[in-house]
């Protein structure tokens, strides 16, 4: 939260006493009315060598990931377990996310997971996909704006110097 104009503060501060004893749903109402609505994702790059286990999608644009939208109550593992399962009949495991993306223009949160997957899997697909192939990113041309931020987004993590953050001073 940014930090209230000085002439406003004990203002603010007497406000945020107030919302502090105010009763929970009241306090999460008053949230949800103030604040923008996004919708929440989690993608799973199946990762066998340099390739990525990509799917066709009736309602993408070229080449995505496996994933979906996480169900009221779900968390974004379970939700990614079950997208991978629904989509490709898969079981994974997962552990925790590598990245999240946030796309604030469009209001959408993705958290995504990475699974390495050693030996043959099959391509077969389910649920929403119609199409599932082993694809070197680098080697995609065909994909929509949202596995085009997941991607980059997963290069940028592979990258170990870009986790220092520092403070900037003046």
């Amino acid at each position: 939260m940014a930090a209230a104009p000085v002439h406003s503060r004990p203002v603010y501060l007497l406000a945020l006493r107030i919302f502090r004893r105010l009763p929970a749903p009241v306090r999460r109402s008053l949230v949800r009315a103030g604040t923008p609505n996004f919708t929440v994702g989690a993608v799973c790059l199946l990762q066998r060598g340099d390739t990525l286990l990509m799917l066709r999608q009736p309602h993408r644009v070229g080449w995505s990931l496996p994933g979906g939208l996480l169900d009221r109550g779900e968390s974004a593992a379970v939700a990614v377990v079950r997208e991978v399962r629904e989509e490709l009949g898969l079981t994974i495991e997962v552990g925790r996310p590598v990245t999240v993306v946030v796309d604030s223009p469009l209001r959408r949160v993705d958290v995504i997971f990475q699974v390495q997957v050693e030996g043959e899997v099959s391509e077969e697909v389910g649920g929403e996909a119609t199409t599932a192939r082993w694809l070197r990113p680098q080697d995609v041309d065909e994909m929509d704006a949202p596995t085009r931020q997941i991607l980059d987004a997963a290069r940028a993590v592979a990258q170990p110097d870009g986790y220092a953050g520092r403070v900037v001073l003046p």
